[in-house]
Formats: structure tokens, C-alpha cells, sequence
């Protein structure tokens, strides 16, 4: 599952059933204004929060009952290795810059 950011605050999901990879795209120069994305807190340049509703409600996301199931899945084995922050309610994402 890739979350997708680019200019102008535009966030979108891809590659939406992929359930084993979480990772953050950055298409665009890092925002000056950090609320540019909300939902997604920067935590340098290598990885990010995500929140853990945010992902439910990107443009990408298919709808059925059968992808939920995946992606509460997903977060359980996350919670399991320590990649969600309870506090904010996010997920940890690495973050990667297309050359």
C-alpha cells in the first residue's frame, strides 16, 4: 500500500490491496506548511505518521468489505512490531522521494 503525496496538499492511495508494504511517496518538495497534508505528520525525511483513519478516506481505496478486513489486518500485525503510535492514532510509514 503506497500513499501517495504530491503539490498542493493532493494525497492519494495506490497500489490499495498490497497489505505486506506501507510506505509514503513523496512527489512533491517537502511543504513548508506542515498541515499541508493532514493526516500525515513528517517526522524528518525518512519516515512519517500516518493517521490510521486517514488511509480509509484517500481517493484510491476500493469499496468493498473484503479490503477493510485487509487493512484492520494489516494494522494488528503493525500494532504487533511496534509501528503504530497510539498517542496519535498513526502509523508508521517510510517515506521515499522518486528520483
Amino acid at each position: 500500500m503506497i500513499i501517495e503525496c504530491f503539490d498542493g496538499g493532493v494525497v492519494r492511495l495506490s497500489e490499495p490491496s498490497d497489505f505486506r508494504r506501507f510506505k509514503l511517496v513523496m512527489h512533491a518538495e517537502t511543504p513548508l506548511d506542515p498541515q499541508a497534508w493532514k493526516g500525515i505528520t513528517l517526522l524528518g525525511d525518512r519516515d512519517a505518521l500516518v493517521s490510521i483513519d486517514l488511509v480509509p478516506s484517500l481517493q484510491g481505496r476500493p469499496d468493498h468489505a473484503s479490503w477493510r478486513l485487509g487493512y484492520d489486518d494489516m494494522l494488528a500485525k503493525a500494532r504487533e512490531h511496534g509501528w503504530i503510535d497510539v498517542d496519535r492514532n498513526a502509523i508508521r510509514a517510510h517515506i521515499e522521494r522518486p528520483a
